[in-house]
């Protein structure tokens, strides 16, 4: 039996995906195991997954108050400091990393596990890279993590994307130092996401819809958009009795939650509370790892600590969220009406698409947000059937699509055509670490 190994590690969202690649991968007869921070090792034990641990909680990383200075306050103060501790999180991960995957015969990575391809080279297996979010360079819109919501023209749309090729320099330098320390290799000949040493492509996974995000005509022909890869909730969640009590008492709710980053919790309440009451209508919040407290709110508001996404959205009517890629895909495949308020990296992407797309008010960044600002959009988001009706045409479309399964097609069809890259040890190997 083919074994797999997909690496990963971030929030939840940078989670779910793998997970469900990784369930759909054993229905297919391959035998799989999944590398994690700590945190996740029950979610994924118990979707009958092999967890294998990458080193301790990133939720410990998001929630020192550095971090959250560096989001709300000054990130060129901060940036330093985090980016020291990021490279050690990455060093720890790939040393793990190099463990979990002897005796594999593929492994799966993303742009925070890019050290993968190093290990693949070191044990002559293939590795295919994927995203949640537009990496390739194109010169149709701007990077999607430094998003400024406007087309800057052909020119100045691929020029940005030189910030990826930087950043990615940055983390080449441990990279190369466990090429020659862990791997017995020299050090990479080529840099980038998306090359192997010798510099040829490797294919790249899009797990998310063209319905939401087009695939841009001057992508190579290596990097392919899949759909979603939905992880569906397996167990018999139902609304308590207390929630049911709170639907029946009024109408539908919409969901707020500002996802896994854990910043401003004070500041994110207070906002809330004093929006829900000049709108006038009634809320569901989810903590989740931070962004809001879920004590001492008023009647209006329902607070649950943790509920799945895919069961929850539901029993509501429009959404509002960080713009995550998960929770902006959960609450597209429901058809409801979204407004996004994102915090960093690819969520002012998904923001705009959601927009773009007429399916919710304009995304307006949580450090700019007021309750005055929220209150409108949900006033807007509840009564304006235009993005009800659009946010339902998208649905019958991402419900259509089967993303795990075109991926695990392309994934069949680099394994069997794979051919090792050619690379001259510079020592033996180290023993595996413990």
């Amino acid at each position: 039996m083919k074994r797999i190994a997909l690496v990963t590690i971030g929030t939840q969202g940078d989670v779910q995906p793998y997970l469900a690649l990784a369930i759909a991968l054993q229905e297919r007869g391959y035998e799989t195991v999944l590398g994690a921070s700590e945190e996740f090792k029950d979610l994924i034990e118990s979707r009958g997954v092999e967890f294998h641990s990458l080193g301790p909680s990133i939720q410990a990383f998001l929630q020192q108050s550095r971090f959250e200075n560096a989001m709300s306050q000054s990130m060129l103060i901060n940036a330093p400091a985090l980016l020291r501790q990021g490279q050690q999180i990455v060093d720890t991960a790939a040393r793990h990393a190099w463990n979990m995957c002897q005796g594999c015969d593929a492994i799966i990575i993303n742009m925070n596990t890019s050290f993968g391809i190093d290990i693949a080279e070191a044990l002559k297996i293939p590795a295919i890279m994927t995203a949640l979010q537009p990496l390739n360079s194109t010169s149709e819109f701007p990077l999607c993590m430094y998003y400024v919501g406007n087309d800057l023209g052909p020119a100045l749309n691929k020029l940005s994307y030189t910030a990826a090729t930087v950043q990615q320099a940055y983390w080449n330098l441990p990279r190369n130092k466990l090429r020659r320390e862990l791997m017995g290799l020299d050090a990479r000949l080529m840099g980038g996401l998306f090359t192997n040493t010798e510099g040829t492509p490797l294919t790249t996974l899009y797990a998310y819809s063209e319905a939401v995000s087009p695939r841009p005509r001057d992508w190579p022909k290596t990097a392919l958009v899949t759909g979603y890869w939905q992880l569906k909730t397996h167990d018999d969640w139902h609304p308590s009795p207390e929630f049911q009590r709170f639907l029946a008492a009024g109408d539908a709710p919409v969901y707020i939650g500002f996802g896994s980053m854990p910043f401003g919790a004070e500041r994110n309440t207070q906002i809330l509370k004093e929006a829900v009451r000049l709108w006038g209508g009634r809320a569901v919040v989810a903590r989740g790892w931070g962004g809001i407290d879920p004590s001492d709110l008023p009647d209006s508001i329902f607070a649950f600590e943790k509920a799945p996404h895919d069961k929850l959205f539901r029993y509501v009517s429009g959404v509002v969220h960080h713009g995550g890629a998960g929770t902006t895909s959960a609450g597209l495949h429901l058809g409801r009406p979204t407004f996004v308020v994102p915090q960093a990296i690819d969520q002012p992407y998904w923001g705009r698409r959601v927009y773009e797309m007429g399916c919710g008010p304009k995304p307006v960044r949580l450090r700019k947000l007021t309750a005055e600002i929220l209150a409108a959009a949900l006033q807007d988001l509840s009564t304006n059937e235009t993005y009800r009706r659009n946010a339902g045409e998208i649905a019958e479309l991402l419900q259509a699509e089967d993303g795990t399964g075109k991926a695990i097609d392309v994934i069949e069809g680099v394994m069997a055509n794979y051919k090792p890259v050619r690379t001259k040890p510079r020592r033996p190997a180290l023993k595996l670490v413990g």
